[in-house]
This record gives structure tokens, C-alpha cells and sequence, in this order.
């Protein structure tokens, strides 16, 4: 296999990429502040105690945090004392806090923390871990992002595996012209609201894997396979 050429700009993706991060998230924290505390509050009068849904994710390099956002679903449980599916949790104030990105306004406190990026991979599951192939997992190898390549386009309308191509990609490519174009993209995302849910789910089916899995196993096996259940958006 011929070697990878990376076209990343080393530069900005070492330093760049952070002090833009803390140049954009900090003053958005900031100005933002009456709208999250609006959303904070809605959250609580329409869905009840619990505003912030915090859930472990695996940040660079497959290590964890804690990941924040406005929670989105109820948490409706059957007999069996069993959460429902999402799309019976996922009332319509949790549909239109999605459409509009508003549940992601926390993570500007990941980013601030370095626990995120603005520009990257989505933090998944801790779960899935153990599903990727090698070459899939390499998208873990620079922070999350709160959006990314794979967000603008498609995100939960296209499949994993473009989604981690698409992730994958954009590990080889970062650069300050590309988070730029990224960020307008998302802007004209929010606009149309294109991409919010995958066909037949409330946002996109469980990661079950792809390829084989001793190559699976082979990147996974030190990583827990179960985790608490959520979306994985």
C-alpha cells in the first residue's frame, strides 16, 4: 500500500487550529450567554429537571470526556423500567432544538476547555469503539468538532461509512481555508435544515460496524463495547 500524503497544513493544525477555536468559541460563550440561558430555561419548563444531557464521549485518540448538551428527549421508560426508542422520546421542542442546532450550544464550553474543536469529527459513542476499521478509527486522531467535513454534507442523511470517509478526509486536510468554507457551509445548513435525520430514525440508526472484525478488534478490543444509551448525533 503506497504510504498516505497528507495535505494538512502542520502549522495550523498544531497551533492554528486551537487559537482559533479559543478565539471563536470564548466571544461566542459570551455573547451568546441570554440565549442559552432562554434555552435553559425552555428546556426546563417544556421537558422538566434535567436541562444539560452530559453522556462520555471519546475525544483524540479515543479518550474520554464529558460531552454537554441541551437535552433533546424525554425520559419516557416502559414497564420494564427500559427507555423507549428515541423516536418516542424525542418530542417535538427536542425536533426543533435539533433543527436549529440549538442542544449543541453547550459544547462551546468543550471547545473553550480543549475538550473539542469547533471544526472536526463528531464525538460518537464510546460503544464504537471496538467497530471501527483502522482506518475509520483514524478519526480520532485530532479533537472533536462541534461540526465538520461530514456535517455539511449529508451528516445523518448519508451512511457511517461516507460519514468516516468524509471524517477521515478531512484528518488529511485541515487547514484554516477549509474550517473557514466549513463554518459558511454550516450557516447555510442551519438555514435549510438539511440532513437533521436519517430516513425511518429520529436521527441516524446505531453504528454497528463495517469491515472485519479482527481489523475491528484490532484498534478495539481495549475499549468498552457498551455505554449508556443516547443518541448518537
Amino acid at each position: 500500500m503506497a504510504p498516505r500524503i497528507s495535505k494538512a497544513n502542520p502549522l495550523y493544525k498544531k497551533f492554528g487550529k486551537r487559537a482559533l477555536d479559543l478565539l471563536l468559541a470564548a466571544p461566542a460563550l459570551l455573547l451568546l450567554s441570554p440565549v442559552i440561558a432562554i434555552v435553559a430555561l425552555a428546556v426546563r419548563w417544556r421537558m422538566g429537571p434535567g436541562v444539560l444531557f452530559c453522556q462520555e464521549r471519546p475525544g483524540r485518540n479515543g479518550e474520554p470526556f464529558l460531552v454537554y448538551k441541551f437535552r433533546t428527549m424525554l425520559n419516557t421508560r416502559d414497564s420494564a423500567n427500559q427507555l423507549l426508542p428515541d423516536e418516542d422520546r424525542l418530542p417535538r421542542f427536542g425536533i426543533f432544538l435539533r433543527r436549529m442546532s440549538l442542544d449543541e450550544l453547550p459544547q462551546l464550553w468543550n471547545v473553550v476547555r480543549g475538550d473539542m474543536s469547533l471544526i472536526g469529527p463528531r464525538p460518537l459513542m464510546m460503544r464504537y469503539l471496538g467497530r471501527y476499521s483502522p482506518e475509520q478509527f483514524r478519526r480520532h486522531e485530532i479533537l472533536p468538532g462541534i461540526t465538520g467535513w461530514a456535517q455539511v454534507n449529508g451528516r445523518n442523511e448519508i451512511s457511517w461509512e461516507r460519514k468516516f470517509e468524509l471524517d477521515v478526509w478531512y484528518v488529511d486536510h485541515v487547514s484554516f481555508l477549509l474550517d473557514a468554507k466549513i463554518i459558511w457551509l454550516t450557516v447555510l445548513k442551519l438555514i435549510t435544515r438539511h440532513g437533521i435525520s436519517a430516513e425511518g430514525h429520529a436521527t441516524a440508526p446505531d453504528f454497528e460496524g463495517t469491515g472485519n472484525l479482527q481489523n475491528r478488534n484490532e484498534v478495539g478490543a481495549d475499549f468498552p463495547s457498551n455505554a449508556s444509551r443516547g443518541s448518537p448525533s
